[in-house]
């Protein structure tokens, strides 16, 4: 994770138009080199790393977050209707010609994050049934994309462009205030998340053993949906809907440590996350120079294929996946139901 890290580190500030070499790195960010080339590292290359780091930190916190609520390792942004959620709150004012000024973006993102998750949870009996809440969101996801669709109908030639690159994810263009507008939001989350990652812990023994021991699980698993809507809305607000980062940081995290709990894998999943994303970006600014493609479309191509390698090995997706099957209950694997007029022992068995 260092090395690929370190790799994308310097090439994220050292390639581009123009090129910077690597021992110029320390005296351009440093000493404020006032040449071209240092302007461009300290005003845009550094900022949009920084950036990069951040979301995809939180992108790869809120997966794991989910994933473990919901004990399904598909649990992911995309499939619960929290990233299309964002996405239409920022989007959608953009085609109504709406003047808002910037600061209101993130808010706007945790309004429409909010109506997704909670259509999702008010669908699904409020939290019931994960796998409930999962299929649900999948259906809300997919009405809010279609809600997108209109609005991409709806926008002029300009406003189209925008929307466009915006949903698929772009870090271009991106600066120090783009950065500073995603501090606050960590400041309020993280705590949240301390205390989230034992009770995370706890429900992936299932719902009645984690009731036996305490937990409320419904309430827990509305508290942990609105911590991930908290990481996921300001992001979307800055870059859009960075996809398939929740899914790919958490396997990952359970790839190299399969025996630990949410506790242990919450920091190593928010560190992949901002792995992947600074990985990605490279070739989002690189492959097609001097045309920019989103970062967006760059997570999903390396993220989905080796996502589901992960999940196929058998270490990648077996943390989150339902919690241990209680032997003795009516339906688990070499148990059979008792019949209903059972006379004896032997009729019993």
């Amino acid at each position: 994770m260092i090395g690929a890290l370190m790799a994308a580190s310097v090439c994220a500030l050292c390639l581009g138009t123009p090129y910077v070499p690597p021992h110029r790195i320390a005296a351009a960010v440093l000493d404020g080199d006032a040449t071209l080339a240092g302007i461009v590292v300290t005003e845009l290359r550094v900022p949009r790393l920084v950036l990069a780091l951040l979301a995809g930190s939180c992108l790869g916190a809120a997966g794991l977050v989910l994933q473990e609520a919901l004990r399904n390792p598909l649990a992911v942004p995309e499939m619960l209707g929290v990233s299309s959620g964002a996405a239409l709150g920022v989007a959608a004012p953009l085609v109504l010609a709406l003047s808002l000024p910037a600061a209101v973006e993130p808010l706007l993102a945790l309004c429409g994050a909010g109506l997704g998750g909670g259509l999702t949870l008010l669908a699904a009996g409020l939290g019931r049934s994960p796998s409930a809440v999962l299929l649900t969101g999948a259906a809300v996801a997919a009405a809010l994309q279609a809600a997108l669709l209109v609005l991409m109908v709806m926008a002029d030639q300009l406003d189209l462009q925008l929307i466009y690159r915006y949903l698929l994810g772009s870090l271009s263009a991106r600066t120090w205030d783009d950065v500073e507008g995603l501090w606050p939001w960590l400041l309020a989350v993280v705590p949240a998340l301390v205390l989230c990652a034992p009770v995370l812990s706890v429900m992936r023994l299932g719902d009645e053993d984690a009731e036996a021991l305490g937990v409320r699980v419904r309430r827990a698993r509305l508290a942990a949906l609105a911590i991930a809507v908290l990481l996921i809305a300001p992001v979307t607000a800055v870059c859009g809907p960075v996809a398939w980062v929740g899914f790919l940081a958490p396997h990952l995290a359970r790839w190299f440590d399969p025996g630990g709990g949410a506790v242990r894998r919450l920091p190593w999943a928010a560190a992949w996350g901002a792995v992947v994303v600074a990985v990605a970006d490279v070739p989002a600014r690189l492959a097609l120079a001097p045309v920019e493609t989103p970062a967006g479309v760059w997570t999903a191509l390396l993220g989905v294929p080796a996502g589901v390698a992960l999940m196929r090995s058998g270490r990648g997706g077996g943390g989150g996946s339902g919690g241990p099957v209680r032997r003795d209950e009516p339906g688990a694997p070499g148990v059979l139901p008792c019949p209903a007029k059972a006379t004896g022992t032997e009729d019993a068995r």
